[in-house]
């Protein structure tokens, strides 16, 4: 029964909601910042997948002891290099990315057979639990998004280059290979963590449905990049105010929110036409020097 908790206001401020609000927040501004590049260089299969490679590694975890964060990072980020890898074309990495996910879970599923003794820590994976961040998972959550926006903000004009128009960008010499696989990494990073707030069945709602609602907006990447750091930080931090004052899973409240702003915002543009991102061609001669001279 859902009861409404006259003493919200203190549960926010017990140590566990800081704690929860500092790790989603952390969470929603690499999400944010990825999402844009997630939907345009149509990875929201790979992203998707990503999560279930990672389940895997989380539920090994489980079942020898490690901590669930180390399990779900090599998982991801190896199931990121090697679609990065494979995957060049569109229709290639779709391929690369269901093979490896189809593997990814038939192991997820051996191991959390053999863990049953762990039954709930494995829900835990599948749906996330914001308040059961520790400080341990703090620090790991902060050099992860360290080193997300860290490295964004070396490629970002380069890769927005590549998404937008990866013929154009090889053509003129830009590393569209290895800019992949540096995305694909950082977006497995970002999504180790999210998992850990709204599991690997909840993911879309801080990875792409921010970003999503985003580009109804405007087609500027910067700040559609902006617009989906600021919808996500939003559904994380009203969903934990939701959450103190029923005492409901705030994942659920993270997850709507999401969904609302971008279904509201779908209702609001609806009679726009949908614009493309236009190509950043100021960036591309800076990219590389010119051979012609």
């Amino acid at each position: 029964m859902v009861t409404f908790q006259e003493n919200w206001l203190q549960v926010l401020q017990t140590t566990f909601m800081q704690h929860a609000l500092l790790g989603g927040s952390m969470v929603a501004l690499a999400a944010g910042l990825m999402g844009w590049f997630v939907v345009t260089r149509q990875n929201a299969f790979a992203a998707h997948a990503l999560a279930h490679i990672g389940f895997p590694g989380a539920t090994g975890a489980i079942l020898v002891g490690a901590p669930v964060t180390l399990g779900l990072a090599v998982f991801c980020v190896g199931g990121g290099l090697l679609i990065g890898l494979f995957g060049k074309r569109v229709a290639d990495r779709e391929v690369a990315t269901g093979t490896i996910l189809a593997f990814a879970t038939g192991l997820g599923v051996l191991f959390a057979s053999l863990a049953t003794a762990n039954a709930s820590s494995t829900t835990t994976v599948l749906f996330g639990n914001l308040l059961a961040i520790s400080r341990d998972q703090l620090w790991v959550f902060g050099g992860f998004t360290v080193l997300v926006v860290g490295v964004l903000a070396v490629i970002a004009r380069p890769l927005v280059f590549a998404s937008v128009d990866p013929t154009v960008a090889e053509a003129r010499g830009v590393p569209v290979r290895a800019l992949g696989v540096a995305f694909v990494v950082l977006l497995a990073l970002t999504i180790t963590m999210a998992v850990q707030v709204v599991g690997t069945l909840l993911l879309f709602a801080l990875v792409v449905t921010p970003a999503a609602a985003a580009l109804r907006m405007t087609a500027r990447p910067g700040l559609v990049a902006a617009i989906a750091v600021a919808i996500a930080l939003g559904s994380v931090w009203f969903g934990l105010v939701l959450s103190a004052m029923v005492n409901l899973p705030p994942s659920f409240f993270v997850t709507t929110l999401a969904v609302l702003t971008w279904a509201v915002t779908l209702l609001l543009t609806w009679d726009r036409v949908p614009r493309e991102t236009p190509a950043p061609v100021l960036d591309a001669p800076q990219l590389v020097p010119d051979r012609s001279r």
